[in-house]
């Protein structure tokens, strides 16, 4: 199948960083990255449930004539073919309607401030709309470019965490490479196991994962070290678990604040095939 990722294209130095990510990762699992490059600083994506309006901040129309051309070059430099979105419908002559008929969506970690003004702890408040909303999952990069060289998945029992865990076995198979389980303990190992044997998941978890890391949830610090600083995180948000409300509680900020990996977050109407 050909998967395709969406990246809204920001042409700065950031931007470019940003987009480095994106590539990387469409070679990582086989997948086409299209780009879109704003012509206005709004876009609306509709979902099922709810219409996100998107308000860029002004560096996303930064030299719109050099915009293409610094594209293709990052295209060419990571021996990607270059693809890109134009929107073909329009609720208002500056306000294009951007598709929700993909398989990801690269975000910084905000798409309404300026970087400057997010820092690395804040998930700005349009991402957090579209992750709570997606069918898709987001891939949220650190703010420089940082190759990947393994997965690790946060797990904490919830139906949204085991919808990441499909996730991470699914880019573990695609990117051949294995994967690591963490989850802070709200009951004992043994529920943890049935639950992914329940779910006809413990096969692929043993012929993918390395090790299962289990800590106690007051050691929610010393998991987020031991995660590798390569590594992509694989993480489920607005669940019922350990991570429960991900988004709108502190263990995200935390998180943010902590470490500087790449997320790929799936929400509560995010599907996954395995």
């Amino acid at each position: 199948m050909n998967y395709k990722l969406l990246h809204i294209f920001r042409n700065t130095p950031f931007g470019r960083e940003t987009f480095f990510q994106s590539l990387y990762f469409c070679k990582m699992i086989n997948a086409y990255p299209v780009v879109y490059i704003p012509k206005s600083d709004k876009f609306l994506m509709y979902f099922s449930n709810d219409a996100v309006q998107v308000d860029l901040d002004h560096s996303y129309l930064t030299t719109p004539a050099t915009a293409k051309s610094h594209a293709e070059e990052l295209f060419n430099e990571m021996g990607v073919k270059p693809m890109f979105y134009e929107p073909k419908n329009f609720t208002a002559s500056s306000l294009p309607d951007i598709s929700t008929n993909i398989d990801y969506l690269c975000c910084p970690r905000s798409v309404s401030d300026l970087s400057s003004k997010i820092g690395l702890g804040h998930i700005g408040p349009k991402v957090r709309r579209i992750i709570k909303h997606a069918t898709f999952p987001i891939l949220i990069t650190s703010p420089v470019f940082k190759p990947w060289k393994s997965i690790s998945v946060f797990f904490g029992g919830s139906k949204n965490a085991l919808t990441a865990l499909k996730l991470g076995l699914k880019i573990a198979m695609s990117s051949g490479l294995f994967l690591d389980i963490y989850t802070l303990l709200e009951k004992d190992e043994v529920y943890y196991r049935d639950l992914i044997k329940k779910e006809g998941l413990d096969a692929p978890v043993s012929q993918l994962s390395k090790q299962w890391h289990f800590y106690k949830k007051s050691n929610f610090d010393t998991m987020l070290y031991d995660v590798p600083h390569n590594s992509l995180i694989v993480l489920g948000a607005y669940g019922h678990g350990i991570i429960k409300d991900l988004l709108l509680g502190s263990k995200m900020e935390q998180i943010q604040s902590t470490v500087t990996n790449n997320l790929l977050i799936t929400g509560p109407y995010c599907t996954v095939s395995l």
